[in-house]
């Protein structure tokens, strides 16, 4: 029953990153035709709840969504199984969210808040 669950799981994630994907590829051919610095690029992104609201489901579905797929990889190439492989997955997980989430607070509130 779990792996139903992490199969459905993961499929719900790659629905919700679909339009995310879409959404960001949009916004990098914006900023590349549109020649924007990296200064204009953080000028438009700091401060904003949008952007973080934006970037943060991203990193959030990225986690789940990458933490199941090397869950599977796991088990099919390393063996791992039972308790190690659930460690293996939430490590994945968890690290994979802190990661993007502070990149997404670097992008959206960090230099905000100093200034």
């Amino acid at each position: 029953m779990l792996n139903l669950r992490l199969y459905m799981l993961q499929r719900i994630t790659a629905l919700l990153m679909a339009p995310l994907v879409l959404g960001h590829l949009a916004v990098i051919i914006y900023a590349i035709q549109g020649g924007l610095s990296t200064a204009e690029i953080l000028g438009r992104t700091q401060r904003s709840l949008v952007w973080f609201l934006f970037y943060g489901t991203f990193v959030i579905a990225v986690s789940i969504h990458g933490a199941i797929g090397l869950r599977t990889l796991a088990h099919e190439w390393m063996g791992l199984k039972g308790a190690l492989l659930d460690l293996f997955m939430w490590i994945a997980g968890l690290g994979l969210l802190l990661l993007g989430a502070r990149a997404v607070w670097a992008v959206t509130f960090a230099a905000g808040l100093s200034a």
